[in-house]
């Protein structure tokens, strides 16, 4: 008769690895809104004062582009942010 191989029961992820894990989901579901609302404010902003003004779409171009780089910095510190405190 062959011996049979067991393996030791798999222990739970520690607290702190569940903690970082859930916090990293939040992260990843959390920046491409941040970066989409941005680019939506600005350019709602813009279409308004395009509409107000009776302009060609330059507050749209400007403010739409202006909300891209606030959101893209914002992705930026905030990637920064939660990347300082790994230990690794």
């Amino acid at each position: 008769m062959a011996p049979t191989i067991t393996r030791p029961p798999e222990k739970p992820p520690a607290p702190d690895v569940r903690a970082s894990m859930a916090q990293q989901m939040v992260l990843a579901v959390e920046l491409p809104f941040i970066l989409v609302a941005s680019v939506a404010a600005g350019g709602g902003i813009g279409y308004w004062l395009d509409g107000r003004l009776h302009s060609s779409p330059i507050f749209l171009l400007l403010l739409g582009a202006l909300g891209l780089a606030g959101g893209m910095r914002d992705v930026v510190r905030r990637l920064a942010r939660s990347g300082s405190g790994r230990a690794s």
